[in-house]
């Protein structure tokens, strides 16, 4: 049996087999899954808006790019037999602990919250994830109350929100991203 000789050429070959195996395998992993992800991604947002705004039969979304010149927001006007009975604003905050927060905000014609929903976060567990309804109540002091009149700033800040108890940097940011959803809604005409 012939001894083969380690040269650099046969390590190159070698390495370049397994790069090629590897993309392939990849690629292949990627495109079984891009699209139940998506799917499962825009079912998580239905259901955001459903939870955020009153019952409805239409839809109507509409992209918004607020006036501080950030990514655009999608507003999702919500019918019932042809009248708006509210707005889903999908929102977002770069000013998170780990990043970026993505929301989904209702609001009532007049300007009212009707609700919040955590769309996606990479905050600390047992601390930042606490905005979300399913781990903590802090959600549910911004129910029934209309920006206009309601400083949506934790208390530390001058506001009226109570933030997470050892988490104001994710307090300050959902507080954020829900002011942006208003500052849409308000631009467009939503809220008199």
């Amino acid at each position: 049996m012939a001894k083969t000789e380690s040269t650099f050429k046969n390590m190159v070959l070698v390495l370049l087999s397994i790069s090629l195996i590897a993309s392939f395998s990849l690629g292949a992993v990627y495109n079984l899954t891009k699209e139940p992800i998506a799917k499962a991604q825009q079912a998580k947002k239905e259901a955001a808006i459903k939870q955020v705004v009153p019952e409805f039969d239409q839809l109507e979304p509409v992209s918004v790019t607020p006036d501080d010149g950030g990514d655009p927001l999608t507003i999702n006007k919500a019918m019932k037999n042809g009248e708006v009975v509210g707005y889903a604003v999908e929102t977002y905050t770069d000013k998170g602990f780990s990043g970026r927060i993505l929301l989904m905000v209702g609001f009532l014609p007049d300007g009212s919250i009707v609700n919040t929903a955590v769309l996606k976060h990479t905050e600390t567990p047992g601390l930042g994830d606490k905005m979300d309804a399913a781990k903590s109540a802090f959600p549910e002091q911004f129910k029934s109350k209309n920006p206009e009149n309601y400083k949506l700033k934790v208390k530390k800040d001058g506001g009226e929100v109570d933030a997470i108890t050892a988490a104001t940097i994710t307090s300050r940011a959902f507080c954020d991203g829900v002011q942006r959803a208003y500052d849409v809604v308000k631009k467009e005409g939503g809220s008199k």
